[in-house]
């Protein structure tokens, strides 16, 4: 709940009925953006992918549900379906705690008053963690607009890109914070 009383959830739009969706959630990802945290991070699972869109050799696709698979020992990254972020963060947030080796998340930079954000990212978000339970979370804004491929556009030849900002949020157990700092 904010100050004002006002208690934020998300668009109907945002989370509709039908759920995930490759017709309505598949954003792809631009490989320049993907290639520059693959860099630094070395990904091993493309959690939330497709056969035609998938950046890592290993991915689960909706019919494998990254939801429902571990990610232990991974290093994950996660472009996720934008109609069901909370579910998303909130497993990454448990797989970076327990099992997964680091998770990097690219979400939308608009939706940080939401609840899912507020529980799985802002207690965290850019400092120390202070005891084991913590988790050492590092989120960078991206300074532009990103064009995403989507079916018919795949290679973003003309605009797809979403009407707000992006971040890029790394997580990952207070043991193996180095991933991220």
């Amino acid at each position: 709940m904010t100050l004002l009383g006002f208690t934020p959830t998300n668009h109907p739009q945002q989370v509709g009925k039908r759920g995930a969706s490759d017709t309505v959630d598949e954003r792809i990802t631009p490989q320049w953006l993907f290639d520059e945290w693959n860099a630094k991070y070395r990904f091993t699972l493309d959690a939330a992918a497709n056969a035609s869109n998938a950046k890592c050799e290993r991915f689960f696709s909706l019919e494998h549900d990254g939801l429902a698979q571990s990610w232990s020992g991974e290093r994950v990254w996660c472009n996720p379906p934008y109609s069901d972020l909370k579910s998303w963060v909130a497993r990454a947030r448990a797989e970076a705690m327990h099992k997964a080796e680091v998770i990097v998340l690219l979400l939308p930079a608009n939706r940080t008053e939401q609840k899912w954000w507020q529980e799985h990212i802002e207690p965290f978000r850019d400092r120390k963690p202070r005891t084991f339970s913590d988790l050492a979370v590092k989120v960078r804004f991206l300074p532009r607009r990103i064009n995403f491929g989507v079916p018919g556009n795949e290679g973003a030849k003309f605009n797809s890109s979403p009407p707000f900002g992006l971040c890029v949020v790394a997580m990952a157990h207070p043991m193996r914070e180095e991933f991220i700092s």
